[in-house]
């Protein structure tokens, strides 16, 4: 449905929607929750589109009660779980209902719910693994559902000025994994990664509340991958009496000195502005793609997840990021100093690089490492006329 404009200002912004901007900012789980705050139907079922489940579909419906009976299945084998008659026989939408409620019933719908969306989770990546389907494809797939949904918001006006994203190069890949001792291949969640700039700052908060509701469920955010260095939460909701009256309300209150605004990035300068998580971005497959599955994938639904980079910022923060430390040339200087200095000198040399002074203390590391090294003739030697 088309958006009004009273729905992009902050007024807008519900219970719900303000505990889902919190998550994205923080990184949390949904498992560590203990209730939901939707105010009604309508916003239930929206949560569950945005998760592409169309409960109109009786294949969609089917599969969400064969994940609840598994969920309250897993409950009572292994903690013998007591579960009300009427909570069980619930559909999804009124399980979501429940758990936005009080008592027993909201505890057990809580519960059911916790286990549904790591059961479903789990089966999405089961059937990703069994389609006979590459990683081209798939992202095929991402970029064409992120390109229809961002051309919608930004018809119904939604303050996004900037939308560029899309695979990240070979090279960049090899680099990062180069730049980082720590991570793997298998942690590199930006293979795809998308930026999304807001006409302004207090477009911030608007702009992820439309991603939510069209884009993707927030209870899908990667545990950990986010970084805030843009909005201090808290400080920014008192700032405004809507937000400033639901603070009270929300299950997880933010800690105002929480140490949050470091990038996580340590090639990213400390001046660097931005709002960044990683989803696992739900993609309805083709009916052609399921019809190549095999017999025992059909069990498994019609959405996979695959793991999508976000980077969400103003326009005047965007500018400011090009300046500077900040500045993405400079980031990838830092990056790129760092590689060559752990291919040339070893894993002792993997320290960030803070400044220019620093970076160039590094580079004139490497250079005196490579005067060490005596080079390989490329050609062949000439042969000894005596042999």
């Amino acid at each position: 449905m088309p958006l009004h404009a009273a729905e992009l200002t902050l007024e807008a912004i519900s219970l719900a929607d303000l505990e889902a901007i919190g998550l994205l900012l923080r990184g949390g789980s949904v498992v560590d929750w203990h209730r939901l705050n939707f105010a009604s139907r309508e916003e239930i079922l929206r949560f569950l589109g945005a998760l592409e489940m169309d409960l109109t579909d009786p294949a969609d419906r089917a599969r969400a009660e064969a994940v609840k009976q598994q969920a309250i299945g897993y409950l009572r084998r292994n903690f013998d779980f007591p579960i009300p008659r009427p909570v069980a026989e619930s559909d999804l939408p009124t399980l979501i209902e429940l758990a936005c409620g009080k008592g027993h019933r909201q505890l057990c719908a809580c519960t059911i719910l916790k286990v549904m969306h790591i059961i479903h989770h789990a089966e999405a990546r089961e059937l990703l693994f069994m389609l006979p389907i590459s990683d081209e494809e798939v992202f095929h797939l991402v970029e064409r559902k992120l390109y229809r949904v961002v051309g919608q918001l930004l018809a119904d006006g939604v303050p996004i000025v900037e939308f560029l994203g899309g695979r990240k190069h070979r090279d960049s890949l090899y680099t990062k994994l180069l730049s980082k001792p720590e991570v793997t291949a298998a942690q590199i969640y930006d293979k795809l990664r998308f930026r999304v700039v807001t006409r302004a700052a207090d477009d911030i908060f608007p702009t992820l509340r439309a991603l939510t509701h069209r884009l993707f469920g927030f209870n899908y955010v990667i545990p950990g991958e986010s970084t805030n260095t843009l909005v201090p939460f808290r400080t920014y909701c008192e700032q405004h009496p809507h937000l400033r009256a639901l603070l009270p309300h929300l299950q997880e209150q933010p800690d105002p000195d929480a140490a949050s605004g470091l990038p996580d990035n340590r090639f990213s300068a400390p001046s660097y502005k931005v709002v960044h998580f990683v989803v696992d971005l739900p993609v309805r497959l083709p009916r052609e793609v399921l019809e190549q599955a095999p017999p025992a994938a059909w069990a498994l639904g019609r959405v996979v997840f695959v793991q999508t980079e976000f980077q969400v910022l103003d326009r005047e923060s965007d500018r400011s990021n090009e300046l500077g430390e900040a500045s993405h040339a400079a980031y990838k200087a830092r990056q790129k100093a760092a590689v060559a200095m752990r291919l040339k000198l070893g894993a002792g040399a993997t320290a960030r690089p803070r400044s220019e002074e620093s970076l160039e203390r590094s580079l004139d590391a490497i250079e005196r490492s490579m005067e060490r090294i005596t080079p390989l003739d490329d050609e062949d030697p000439e042969p000894d006329p005596a042999a």
